[in-house]
């Protein structure tokens, strides 16, 4: 039986490699589209962009989207995201959330919501991005002693939160193989004065601008050598094709939260 997708934000860059990816995966239908009330875009199908004719038309309407759905794609913001977490344990309907830019206490919220849902929730729905995490914290484990270090993000000039989501992750598994905590050792901003560098700190540095999908490289700076560590998306279907794995992923899963290495097997 084919799972039933609902696609949130249907109209923006996410959203449109999502419905592509979608229509375009035999294991997969499209069940509903959805978009914020006053987009131009409400009651036009949502194939239309694509020159196909899928017969669901983007609808404003959480609640009538979600009605016999089994799981819901949301790459938007993290209020947005918080209002389709509880419609989604409302109506019983699983939920992939790729939204970056949550503070502790929202996601706190996801966590609770997970008791009740199936939740993958990730920062990054990359394959590859996936893997770096892995190998970054396998990495760390090993370069202990002697090494500084830095994670290095870029993104388009659209982006509304920094550092992004997947860098804090990269941050957080080079911090797990040093065996710290990130919140104890992350430096994100130097400016003027700031002396020499501590060791055992994770230091961040942010670029934006034109429509970089988005790189990272997470460097470790010893004596004589560095080892850099790098991804860089060239559009956004990687992130549309790891999404679509994780809600297939979630399959007959009653409740539970997981993340992009437990999709791929990584744990």
């Amino acid at each position: 039986m084919k799972t039933k997708i609902v696609i949130s934000g249907a109209t923006g860059r996410m959203g449109h490699a999502l419905l592509e990816g979608v229509l375009a995966d035999a294991g997969l239908t499209l069940h509903a589209a959805i978009d914020h009330a006053d987009s131009p875009q409400i009651g036009h199908d949502a194939g239309e962009q694509f020159g196909k004719n899928t017969g669901v038309k983007i609808i404003s309407d959480v609640t009538a989207a979600l009605k016999d759905a089994d799981v819901l794609i949301d790459f938007t913001q993290p209020e947005a995201s918080l209002m389709y977490l509880e419609a989604c344990k409302q109506a019983g309907v699983k939920h992939v959330i790729g939204t970056t830019g949550f503070t502790v206490e929202q996601k706190a919220k996801i966590k609770a919501a997970s008791k009740n849902i199936a939740i993958v929730f990730a920062p990054n729905m990359s394959v590859g991005v996936t893997l770096l995490i892995n190998l970054v914290e396998r990495a760390a484990k090993v370069l202990n002693t002697g090494y500084d270090i830095e994670v290095v993000e870029m993104h388009h000039r659209h982006k509304v939160d920094a550092p992004s989501g997947t860098a804090l992750c990269l941050g957080e598994a080079a911090a797990q193989g040093l065996g710290q905590d990130l919140k104890d050792c992350a430096i994100y901003a130097r400016e003027g004065i700031t002396g020499e560098r501590e060791v055992g700190k994770i230091g961040f540095a942010t670029l934006r601008g034109g429509d970089v999908v988005g790189d990272h490289t997470v460097v470790f700076a010893g004596i004589g050598e560095r080892v850099e560590i790098t991804h860089k998306a060239s559009s956004r279907a990687n992130f549309a094709l790891g999404a679509l794995r994780a809600a297939k992923f979630l399959g007959a899963k009653k409740s539970g939260l997981f993340d992009m290495r437990d999709v791929l097997g990584l744990r």
